[in-house]
């Protein structure tokens, strides 16, 4: 990131070069593996990345907030006169949000310019809306002396994106995004909030990630029709058990839904969500020794999963990983994040990973019409402060 070019638009857009504006950073996040299981209560693996937003933020006198991005030829501007309302479908809508949680709890919050920058992809499924909270957070807590934990952000910033936004996602985005640690992943329990940072150590392997570019349209109705599906299956198997969510069910519990659940789609739902938990437990486990051709494996079957029993990848996600399995050196491929587009994440030796992203390229145009992205991320610390 070339932050002088960076204040340089900041001054074009605001003017007054004798105040500095202050810079923060936030990163998007790739899940390596445990896929809508979050918002069931259960374990996810996910690490920030190196890609995120960047946001240049200065105090103004009055109550202006001024919004900016250098990805949209979109500016905005409105005052704080009281909480906010959705402003349809605006980007804007994660930072207020944002601050309509600091209003509500008492924060005084003033005049504001602010100029965001973005280098995860929009809808890739790298978590960007989760990047622009935490950033927003970050910054909002620094300047007007919030003197909020890590941890009450990134809750805050599920609560703007799940009743401000309206996108009912777990809490592992703002978690992966806020408690990143460089050259980790993240254990957590989405139920206690528990969580342990792990070494990801590829040595002779790296991380691909691989973006279909294919627009979104239906993600956040389906996500939501998800949930919806996930808790009947929980309501059903109360009659077994006395259990809040599904992650309370271990693989031996499998054999229950065919008795308890009748119909077969809200079974086959909370039976990814079952045996997801599961490959997450045993994937940490091998990767702490080492054991990264199982836990390729397992990023295989948690794909095979998500597109056989949870039905959320599509032609796109599925070409580009079972069209990538059948090239030299990958370890494991599957989908990362909501679904239905977006982007894999691929372990794949290094030796053959440009002969991997080539030759993916060309198969996957073929058969789709569409130009894939590839990024080629390092994992990454969390949101933060630069300068």
């Amino acid at each position: 990131m070339d932050t002088s070019h960076f204040l340089e638009k900041f001054f074009e857009k605001y003017g007054n070069r004798n105040e500095k504006p202050v810079l923060f950073f936030s990163p998007g996040r790739v899940n390596l593996i445990g896929e809508h299981t979050d918002y069931n209560g259960g374990f996810v693996f996910p690490c920030a990345l190196n890609y995120g937003t960047y946001l240049f933020v200065r105090k103004i006198r009055g109550n202006k907030l001024r919004f900016s991005t250098l990805n949209f030829n979109n500016d905005e501007e409105t005052e704080i006169s009281g909480l906010f309302v959705n402003t349809g479908k605006k980007w804007i809508n994660y930072p207020l949000g944002v601050i309509n949680e600091f209003l509500k709890k008492g924060i005084k919050i003033e005049g504001l310019e602010m100029l965001y920058y973005g280098d995860v992809p929009n809808s890739a499924g790298l978590s960007s809306s989760a990047s622009i909270e935490m950033v927003t957070a970050v910054a909002l807590n620094e300047l007007f002396s919030g003197g909020l934990s890590m941890l009450e952000m990134v809750k805050l910033s599920q609560k703007a994106e799940n009743e401000f936004v309206g996108m009912n996602c777990g809490i592992m985005d703002q978690f992966a995004v806020g408690f990143g640690k460089k050259d980790h992943a993240i254990f957590l329990n989405c139920d206690t909030l528990k969580y342990e940072n792990v070494p990801v150590i590829l040595t002779d392997c790296s991380l691909i990630i691989t973006n279909t570019n294919k627009r979104r349209g239906l993600t956040d109705s389906k996500y939501n029709e998800r949930r919806a599906e996930c808790d009947r299956a929980v309501e059903l198997l109360q009659a077994y058990k006395t259990i809040r969510n599904l992650s309370e069910l271990g693989i031996n519990d499998i054999p229950l839904l065919e008795k308890y659940i009748s119909d077969p789609v809200v079974r086959r739902r909370a039976k990814h969500v079952i045996s997801e938990n599961g490959r997450v437990l045993e994937a940490v486990k091998v990767l702490k020794n080492n054991d990264i051709v199982r836990f390729g494996e397992l990023m295989n079957q948690s794909h095979d999963s998500l597109k056989d029993d949870y039905e959320v990848t599509g032609t796109e996600l599925d070409t580009l990983v079972y069209e990538g399995r059948k090239f030299p050196g990958v370890i494991g491929t599957r989908m990362t994040g909501a679904g239905f587009g977006g982007c894999t994440v691929t372990i794949v030796r290094t030796p053959d990973s440009t002969k991997f992203v080539i030759g993916l390229a060309e198969v996957y145009t073929k058969k789709t019409g569409l130009v894939p992205d590839f990024y080629h991320p390092e994992i990454g610390n969390g949101a933060r402060r630069i300068q």
